[in-house]
């Protein structure tokens, strides 16, 4: 898995069939993020995919201002995911978007590095949405490995800004979506 469009449409596709899985009663249930009930870790990555289109274009956060600002779930959270979702895709497909510089709030990365990231987000918060609402847990096992070989020498930089909680501990012979999930503060 090479091609990071290819991962970050992946992994938003099994976030989104999450979603999609979310019934009335459970926008309002806990997740692994103890900050965050289901609504609120649904409205992180729709947020996050509202941002994708305009910083994929250049604009920085300054120029974007507050328009992103607020509820951008409303009465209907699996619209808003369709909606943002197909945005930042079709941005995240134009032609030369790995080697653009995009501007983030702690300063300029490529635009693999920011795919690279978003598609992270996908994934380790498909586990987080799984569980909040009593769904299989099971990662995708490619995007599993792909997350693994793009986190793991980093992740203590981006524990150390906060990103991730401390490392949980596993036993050895631990599957990798159980060590990767230890990576980044979870027990599975």
């Amino acid at each position: 898995m090479d091609d990071v469009v290819a991962v970050y449409r992946r992994a938003a596709e099994g976030f989104g069939s999450l979603v999609r899985q979310v019934e009335a009663s459970q926008w309002g249930r806990s997740t692994p993020c103890a900050d965050w009930d289901v609504r609120a870790l649904v409205h992180h990555v729709v947020n996050e995919d509202a941002w994708a289109p305009p910083l994929l274009a250049g604009r920085t956060i300054a120029e974007v201002g507050d328009s992103l600002d607020g509820d951008l779930l409303g009465d209907d959270p699996v619209s808003a995911w369709d909606d943002r979702i197909g945005a930042a895709l079709a941005a995240a497909g134009e032609d030369g978007v790995l080697d653009r510089v995009v501007h983030v709030s702690f300063g300029d990365i490529s635009g693999r590095e920011y795919l690279s990231q978003m598609a992270t987000d996908h994934v380790i918060h498909g586990w987080d949405l799984a569980r909040g609402i009593g769904a299989p847990d099971d990662l995708d096992p490619d995007l599993v490995e792909w997350t693994w070989g793009f986190i793991e020498p980093q992740a203590d930089a981006w524990r150390a800004a906060g990103v991730f909680g401390p490392r949980v501990e596993v036993p050895d012979g631990a599957s990798l979506q159980v060590r990767l999930l230890a990576l980044l503060g979870r027990t599975a």
